[in-house]
């Protein structure tokens, strides 16, 4: 049987650090960001009849959004009935906020899929908003947004970070006070993205970079399945490294599989979960700047691994990638010059199970 297609496209409007979202019906919706890149704002659309619809800003307040450092920016959830989520790192504070420092910021697009309802800092207690906060949705009504930082009693520092997660019951109307959910004090590493993802069995994902004793910065993946009251730790990547990679994850679901990917020491992974253990598939070549992994899966069960090689602070570089079959043996690969500063690539499977990335 012949390989997927891999095809590339740029951003619709010239835009930089895409999310990728396909729902179940097959539709894939995009996210991405334009403008200042340190005071900018998102756009959302999503795929029909083989083309992007007309994009809608999704931040209410003119440049809210910040693309800076690679990993602040927009993260998007499909939940129930294709309800579309987002949340991202704000730009700035906020003059009346509960909390020092930046807010995190959540919504919905409005029932009639014509505009994005004003943001709301989902912050009640928790400061120093650094590396980029995530939202999962399930087809319950579940909403959750997650990020790291510091209680207001907490150690100074990295150590003294943890994971929060602030949940809605009721499609993102509402948020509850955000709860730390890392069950061992790993610390968190300050300007390193997270991510998360929910199934809708009830089960939340969140992988995120810890920083304890300031060297250890081990990728790690916590699941809870019991709607993000208790989570534990499944899996760790150790890394010994004394400066902050500002690393970016990825989460798909698989049917009976859930798909990670992140970046060790310059080399990206492939992190196949299925009953609660992970296998890890390294893809070949040799480690070295490979950044900011994305993961895409067909209905066929061949999984797409994309990635950056060369990006970096203020500092654009190429777009890589490679296939697996179903069972992780690598297949085709790729590379593409062209990834502009503070961004990366994401992809998503076509109906005929061939993959598009977009940078």
């Amino acid at each position: 049987m012949a390989a997927p297609i891999v095809s590339v496209e740029r951003v619709p409007n010239d835009g930089i650090q895409p999310q990728i979202v396909v729902d179940g019906k097959g539709m894939a919706h995009l996210l991405y960001f334009a403008g200042d890149a340190k005071a900018g704002n998102l756009f959302y659309t999503r795929r029909e009849n083989g083309s992007w619809r007309k994009p809608l800003r999704v931040n209410q307040s003119d440049g809210s959004a910040i693309a800076i450092g690679t990993i602040r920016g927009g993260q998007l959830a499909i939940g129930a009935n294709g309800s579309v989520h987002v949340a991202w790192n704000g730009a700035k504070s906020l003059p009346d906020a509960p909390h020092k420092g930046a807010p995190m910021f959540y919504t919905r697009l409005n029932g009639q899929g014509t505009a994005f309802e004003a943001e709301r800092d989902v912050m009640q207690f928790t400061e120093d908003l650094d590396g980029g906060g995530s939202v999962a949705a399930d087809a319950k009504g579940n909403v959750y947004v997650v990020w790291h930082g510091h209680a207001p009693d907490a150690p100074p520092g990295e150590r003294g970070r943890a994971v929060y997660v602030a949940k809605s019951i009721d499609h993102g109307g509402t948020f509850t006070r955000e709860l730390a959910v890392n069950p061992e004090p790993t610390g968190t590493c300050g300007c390193c993205g997270l991510k998360a993802f929910a199934e809708g069995n009830g089960a939340l994902y969140v992988l995120y970079r810890g920083a304890m004793e300031m060297v250890n910065r081990d990728e790690i993946l916590l699941v809870s399945n019991d709607g993000g009251q208790r989570f534990r730790n499944i899996f760790a990547d150790p890394w010994r490294v004394g400066t902050c990679p500002m690393s970016s994850a990825s989460i798909v679901p698989g049917g009976e599989r859930v798909f990670t990917a992140w970046e060790t020491a310059g080399q990206v992974h492939l992190g196949i979960v299925k009953d609660g253990k992970v296998a890890r598939v390294t893809p070949p070549g040799p480690s070295g700047r490979r950044k900011h992994p994305a993961v895409a899966l067909n209905r066929k069960g061949d999984i797409l691994l994309v990635w950056t090689d060369g990006t970096g602070w203020q500092r654009g570089g190429a777009l890589a990638w490679q296939l697996f079959d179903s069972t992780g043996k690598p297949a085709e690969s790729g590379r593409q010059d062209g990834v502009p500063v503070w961004s990366f690539g994401a992809a998503y499977a076509k109906e005929d199970g061939n993959f598009v990335v977009l940078y």
